[in-house]
């Protein structure tokens, strides 16, 4: 049969198989010299993950080092997800490496981290060295190897330790959206048009505690939430043409990541409880603190010192203050390295 002869549904299933076809033309059923079935898309590298409060923790870092503050040692402790949300594919809709995320911004604020999160690796080397099963080379090389001792003392302990929780996720704060769509019902080709938009609001809000380890006095606590917007835009075409349907239509939509946002809030406590543990009074240290002497020639790592009492200098008053070491919205900090 030619083809010009084929009835209009078979050649609409021919199109068809003929766009399938070309759809799966990227993928082999024989692997590739280098052992793929077909080559991953997208090629974006590896960037760094920071939020508008880093430049102010890279700043405590500096601050700390121009005056020589010394730093107490500090740990993290568990920073649960306590909301119990599920997203709709099962999994856990908050990060659960909040305490992660803490120590990732206590290494950018110049703070002496202590490992407590995960000890099971040092448990078992002590447990290996007890027994005299690891051995560590003398100065004779590789024939002088003695079994590794335990000192007493040897295991720096914690000033403070950070520890809380991820208490609030409240979703659809507030939504709104427009649905509109105009069309032809006279004419021989009817045309018709739709447009939609949709917004929504919801937030994540954690709580967290800075505990003295000796004393178990808690000596510091912040409560802040961030609110996230989503959004969906999109539009269609429908229209009868010589007895075929066309029906066209684009979007666009996006929703601010959650997780960041979970970040942003870890990050603008770490900047708070250093703050008041550095006796810093807020944003403006980040001007006098001027050029860092250091750098260059080390990562953004100082030290700090416990600056009790220092209620008449420390920041407490302001940290209500939406802006406040934000970088793009106080002027007083200064924009740091990423």
């Amino acid at each position: 049969m030619n083809p010009g002869q084929f009835p209009p549904r078979l050649k609409g299933a021919v199109a068809v198989a003929g766009v399938a076809a070309l759809l799966t033309g990227c993928i082999s059923s024989s692997a590739s010299p280098q052992g793929t079935y077909a080559t991953p898309i997208g090629n974006a590298p590896v960037i760094a993950n920071p939020t508008p409060y880093s430049a102010a923790l890279y700043c405590m870092a500096d601050y700390a080092r121009r005056y020589n503050l010394p730093s107490p040692r500090i740990a993290v402790g568990r920073i649960s997800d306590y909301t119990g949300t599920v997203s709709a594919d099962g999994g856990r809709q908050i990060t659960g490496g909040a305490s992660l995320m803490a120590m990732t911004a206590l290494a950018k604020s110049g703070a002496r981290i202590v490992e407590r999160y995960d000890t099971s690796v040092s448990e078992m080397e002590l447990r290996y060295a007890n027994n005299r099963l690891i051995g560590d080379e003398g100065a004779g090389g590789a024939d002088d190897v003695h079994y590794r001792r335990i000192l007493a003392g040897s295991v720096p302990g914690t000033d403070f330790y950070i520890i809380g929780g991820i208490t609030e996720v409240n979703y659809n704060i507030r939504s709104g959206g427009f649905d509109m769509a105009a069309g032809q019902a006279e004419t021989d080709t009817p045309l018709s048009t739709a447009f939609s938009g949709k917004a929504f609001v919801m937030n994540v809000a954690i709580d967290l505690r800075l505990v003295q380890t000796t004393t178990l006095e808690v000596v510091d606590v912040i409560s802040y939430q961030k609110q996230i917007i989503g959004r969906e835009i999109s539009a269609g075409v429908f229209d009868f043409l010589n007895g075929n349907v066309f029906d066209i239509s684009a979007g666009e939509g996006g929703l601010e990541p959650v997780q960041l946002a979970v970040r942003a809030l870890i990050e603008r406590a770490t900047v708070e409880f250093m703050a008041n543990l550095y006796g810093a009074p807020g944003p403006e240290i980040c001007l006098s603190a001027g050029p860092d002497p250091l750098g260059g020639t080390v990562g953004p790592t100082g030290g700090y010192y416990p600056a009790y009492p220092n209620t008449d200098t420390n920041n407490g008053d302001t940290r209500a203050d939406p802006s406040r070491w934000h970088d793009r919205r106080d002027g007083a900090v200064r924009r740091g390295r990423y």
